[in-house]
């Protein structure tokens, strides 16, 4: 038996040059120690797997001598199929094969590269834990473990792609995540069909229940975040090879609330909420709704400023919705080359191409004077709130198309489309804009504004959300 896994093994990873194959002779027959040079600790193999055994060979005879009298590593089982053999070679591990007795044996050998702990690019914070998730899932684990010391704490480790064979980890702290989100996304999980997954949005696109541009799963590279929302009842997934960390389920006023907000001063952190807020609703409401006025209310408007609009918009070729879609069209080609181009060359060439870009289109008679400043608001208010970026750009334009036929009453159906979609959403069977829109009792300690944090730390219900 074992020959066939010796002889299937070989045509497997047959013209691998950092495959390994060592043959020890033994008093009764051979035993093959396999594994991949770049993936295992070479040191460790030598003293603690193939020194034993080259000193006890005369007493080896069954597998169950090797496990319990010559192995001294950490972690040593069984391996039950061929399968199997593959992915603990695969992964870094030592398998044990001899042609003297039966079963097979993998010991935990690993060693490769990582990137070392450090700060989050895409979270950063003024107050509080610098530290970021990285590519490896076993010092995710680990960085989470040291937040959450907590023996009900569950890490769940399954293989998903079928060529692939990512380990994909479900985490989440039992008697406090509800039993039947946790049994709705292992279902989910063990039923993704890929061939290969390589990231957290493979897993994401299938948790979520519509297509939409909201986020409904979360995502994040800091520990703190994925502890503070195992204690509030979620789930979190990690994936191996990349440093965010899936959370779910996921609700819309999370887009408002940003990881320092629990390290600062609370009467700070609730004045910058509120300041995204305003953000959010300028940057979604505030293009349509100058379009309609402009174009179809200009009695709503005050005369004094029709005068002024009136003369910034002499020699413009455009009509008023041309006008605000081109210049939005305009600034979102910047922040994209802001965000593809190294970070100092990016950075410098969305300011001064901004600056450029807008006095030469006043200059040359493209813009006017107030539909540059009413772009650039609205862009500059959209980076407050960079996780619905997407959708906040798609109903900002429909907003504008909607208001450029019919002026207020097509602004006001937009709203109420934009609204009716929000309603719709599901996070992993919850309301995405959870309390909003359920008989849950209301509470803002930590929704709209943040309260004490003694107070928003009691109390968590299995809904996903606090009571």
């Amino acid at each position: 038996m074992n020959e066939d896994y010796m002889t299937f093994v070989k045509e497997k990873l047959k013209g691998n040059v950092d495959v390994k194959f060592r043959k020890l002779k033994c008093k009764k027959g051979c035993i093959s120690i396999i594994f991949i040079d770049n993936l295992s600790d070479a040191k460790f193999i030598s003293q603690y797997i193939i020194e034993p055994i080259v000193r006890e060979k005369d007493i080896i005879e069954t597998a169950e001598d090797v496990k319990k009298n010559i192995l001294f590593a950490n972690s040593i089982g069984d391996i039950d199929t061929s399968h199997d053999v593959l992915i603990h070679i695969l992964s870094g591990d030592v398998v044990v094969i001899s042609d003297f007795y039966e079963g097979l044996i993998f010991c935990e050998a690993k060693s490769w590269n990582r990137r070392s702990v450090g700060i989050p690019i895409t979270e950063s914070v003024i107050k509080g834990p610098r530290e970021g998730f990285t590519e490896a899932f076993v010092d995710n684990i680990s960085l989470i473990r040291r937040k959450v010391r907590n023996s009900d704490l569950k890490f769940e480790s399954m293989y998903i792609g079928k060529k692939s064979d990512t380990i994909v980890v479900l985490s989440y702290i039992k008697g406090v995540a509800n039993d039947k989100l946790v049994s709705h996304i292992r279902k989910e999980l063990k039923s993704i069909d890929t061939e290969f997954l390589l990231d957290t949005n493979y897993v994401e696109e299938k948790l979520k229940e519509k297509k939409t541009l909201y986020d409904t799963i979360g995502y994040t590279e800091k520990p703190d975040i994925v502890a503070s929302k195992l204690f509030e009842g979620r789930v979190a997934i990690i994936v191996d090879g990349t440093p965010f960390v899936i959370t779910a389920p996921y609700f819309f006023y999370e887009n408002f609330q940003m990881p320092d907000d629990y390290y600062l001063n609370k009467y700070m952190s609730n004045a910058l909420r509120i300041l995204r807020w305003i953000s959010y609703f300028i940057s979604v409401l505030l293009p349509g709704l100058y379009v309609a006025l402009t174009t179809h209310h200009f009695s709503l408007i005050p005369s004094v400023f029709v005068f002024r609009l009136s003369i910034s918009r002499a020699g413009v070729p455009f009509p008023m919705v041309i006008e605000v879609i081109l210049m939005i069209f305009f600034f979102q080609i910047l922040r994209e080359a802001g965000v593809r181009l190294p970070q100092p060359v990016g950075q410098a060439m969305s300011i001064v191409g901004a600056l450029i870009l807008g006095q030469s289109a006043v200059s040359a008679g493209f813009a006017s004077e107030t539909t540059i400043i009413i772009v650039a608001l609205t862009s500059i208010a959209l980076f407050l709130t960079p996780k619905i970026y997407g959708p906040v750009t798609f109903w900002s334009i429909l907003l504008i198309l909607f208001s450029s036929i019919v002026g207020l009453p097509g602004y006001f159906v937009g709203i109420i489309l934009m609204i009716s979609e929000l309603a719709g959403l599901k996070s992993c069977g919850f309301k995405y804009i959870f309390p909003m829109g359920t008989i849950k009792k209301f509470n803002f300690g930590d929704i709209v504004l943040r309260d004490d944090l003694d107070s928003i730390s009691k109390d968590f219900t299995n809904e996903g959300g606090k009571k």
